[in-house]
């Protein structure tokens, strides 16, 4: 705006002292060329209840705050509005008032996340402490920021993932059905199982296409169990040093068997349990071996240890891992169905500010082979438009539906390429039809 402009608008107002809208726009001109001045010498004869249009209120509280007269800004500041608390806190910043201030400032952040200021925030949250300048001198006041407490020190030590069960799976009914038959049971009644010699944990294998929910369901077994989950990774094992990935090895499961129920998680499977006879390093091999040997239930003490592995190949692991007493269950883990998608979504949802009118139902039907992994990823999506929208309004925006659509077409599913590669195996190498439950999905979902 020039000042040609500005200066017919300053003559429109004196004649028209009372149209706050055009008052409103004067002062943001004014902001917007850094002349806070100006536009509170506009403010000079006007009492604050005088300017009952929030906007134009909003807007003479900042004049006035950047005028250098956080008394007045306060005063105009009196709303509990997210945008006006935060202004209120500056102001009260300004007048050294940081108790007031922080209260203000968290009440703003607490109605809309949009407005956080992580400046201010650390401003507000100094604290002040007096300090003397060597024996005998003066007294300072000096101002820290220094909020680490045990609480903080806790958090550092403390496993980052908190136990889950089957209700924080969505979907996967037919699979936790057979979990809990097969696996939790006898770790909750093992008097009776041991009176018809079966013992409790063996090992189970998790296949299917990537992010469907293997790693989830493991650890919402250890928690059926209410065992110990220990997830091993593949850098947890693999070593330069000849012989010390076998000794690492031997390490996690013995750490396991001291520690009864334990479930032994190990994900990428294929990454240590891959076909010997495709390997072209000896040391390979016998980390394959050793793994074996570590898993024979007869000569090892594995009583209350559950082994599972997860795994996108299965037609890479080694055939010895499948005999009885290894991995002798194998388990399918497919896309979810529509009521397991709809599920998937709610429970992602869960925390998040969102519509309360979503159609999940609808939503469902159009993520046909989407996995758990594709549909957090849509919901992530979602949550992006909506934290952009509430940016730019200033105030929280909750997730909508037109959100989510958006959404739905700009994630792609990942299973597609997964199931396209497991329908050639299970055609034409679904040897004692290790398969079966692959081509079963495909002919249900007419992908075959």
């Amino acid at each position: 705006m020039d000042d040609t402009t500005l200066d017919s608008l300053r003559m429109a107002l004196a004649a028209s002292p009372d149209n706050q809208p055009l008052l409103r726009v004067l002062l943001e001109a004014y902001l917007e060329r850094h002349r806070a001045a100006d536009g509170y010498a506009l403010l000079s004869e006007r009492s604050p209840t005088s300017l009952t249009d929030p906007t134009a209120r909003f807007a003479a509280a900042r004049v006035c705050l950047e005028a250098g007269h956080p008394e007045r800004a306060i005063e105009l500041a009196s709303v509990d509005d997210p945008p006006v608390l935060v202004l209120r806190a500056r102001a009260l910043l300004a007048l050294a008032r940081r108790e007031e201030a922080r209260a203000a400032y968290e009440k703003a952040v607490a109605q809309s996340p949009a407005v956080e200021d992580l400046d201010l925030k650390a401003a507000v949250a100094a604290t002040t402490r007096t300090v003397t300048a060597g024996p005998g001198g003066a007294k300072l006041r000096v101002i820290a920021n220094d909020d680490t407490d045990s609480s903080e020190v806790e958090r550092l030590l403390s496993s980052p993932q908190k136990p889950i069960t089957f209700v924080d799976v969505g979907g996967l009914d037919e699979i936790k059905e057979q979990i809990r038959k097969r696996i939790v049971l006898p770790f909750q009644k093992p008097s009776l199982f041991e009176r018809f010699k079966k013992r409790v944990g063996g090992g189970i294998l998790l296949y299917g296409p990537p992010g469907c929910g293997k790693t989830l369901l493991a650890r919402a077994t250890a928690g059926e169990c209410k065992a110990a989950f220990f997830s091993v990774a593949i850098s947890d094992i693999l070593d330069m040093y000849i012989g010390e990935s076998e000794r690492k090895l031997s390490a996690i499961f013995e750490k396991a068997r001291s520690s009864p129920p334990a479930v032994l998680f190990f994900d990428e499977l294929e990454a240590l349990a891959g076909k010997r006879q495709y390997s072209r390093e000896a040391t390979s091999s016998k980390l394959v071996s050793s793994f074996l040997s570590e898993m024979d239930g007869f000569a090892q003490r594995n009583q209350g240890v559950l082994i599972l592995g997860a795994t996108n190949v299965p037609w890479a692991i080694d055939p010895a891992f499948r005999r009885p007493g290894r991995f002798d269950r194998v388990l399918f883990v497919p896309p979810p169905d529509g009521p397991a998608r709809e599920r998937v979504l709610q429970i992602q949802l869960e925390g998040r500010p969102h519509a309360a009118d979503l159609d999940l139902k609808l939503l469902s039907s159009r993520t046909s082979t989407f996995s758990g992994a594709d549909l957090t990823s849509l919901i992530e999506d979602a949550s992006d438009r909506a934290i952009e929208r509430s940016l730019a309004e200033g105030r929280d925006s909750p997730i909508r539906q037109a959100d989510l659509v958006e959404a739905i077409r700009a994630v792609k599913p990942t299973a597609l390429e997964w199931l396209t590669t497991a329908r050639n195996y299970a055609r034409y190498a679904n040897e004692s039809g290790q398969y079966d439950e692959v081509l079963e999905f495909l002919r249900t979902h007419g992908k075959e």
